[in-house]
């Protein structure tokens, strides 16, 4: 059977894996290349499938690239979801957030630089994405529902709003990888290894919680 028999036969079988590996090529692909640099040929080489089904699934690189941004943005979400934020205190669970927040953004460099690649086009498929707006709701309903009981229980002070307390989280955790290149060049590495990064994380779990707490 050729390469060619084989992709085609695999996405006849299981078109949402292939559709999966699809995105997760391209991610990385954008996250390395950016929009401009980027080459679905390339992607169909290291996908299960051929450059006519990446068509065919996304319309054209635009919507392959947005639909990448899109996955991401899921990708995080979800993992938030796990937490179960619900059944802590309000305290712990705006700790076990951050801790999530920081371990994510440290762990998914790729997320990071598409958010970053997005900036650079100054939001422009993040703008006609319904799909990231209504994703990134979540991320508000849940800080607004811990500070609120900790407003509640009188262990957060008044005065912040979830978005603020967001904002401070996502800056803390996305400078860690944004800025790792150009950091780590000018000041040394000391603070990517694996002591620095966990002495990094603490320090940004204390910062938010003092900032929140009374």
């Amino acid at each position: 059977m050729t390469v060619q028999n084989k992709k085609r036969q695999s996405w006849k079988q299981d078109p949402e894996a292939v559709r999966s590996d699809i995105l997760k090529v391209a991610m990385a692909e954008f996250a390395a290349n950016g929009l401009s640099g980027a080459r679905m040929d390339e992607i169909a080489s290291k996908t299960k499938t051929s450059k006519r089904m990446i068509y065919y699934y996304f319309g054209d690189k635009s919507g392959l690239y947005r639909q990448a941004l899109e996955e991401a943005y899921r990708e995080v979400r979800a993992g938030e979801e796990k937490l179960e934020l619900q059944d802590l205190s309000p305290v712990e669970a705006l700790r076990n957030l951050v801790e999530f927040t920081f371990d994510h953004h440290s762990r998914n460099p790729n997320f990071i630089r598409l958010i970053m690649i997005e900036n650079i086009h100054h939001g422009e498929y993040l703008e006609y994405s319904e799909v990231i707006r209504n994703l990134n709701v979540s991320a508000i309903d849940k800080l607004e529902m811990i500070y609120r009981r900790g407003l509640e229980a009188g262990v957060f002070r008044e005065g912040i709003t979830p978005l603020q307390l967001h904002w401070q989280i996502s800056a803390l955790s996305f400078f860690n990888v944004s800025n790792r290149a150009t950091f780590s060049l000018i000041f040394g590495d000391s603070l990517l290894k694996p002591e620095g990064q966990k002495a990094l994380r603490q320090q940004v779990v204390d910062m938010v919680l003092r900032f929140a707490t009374r």
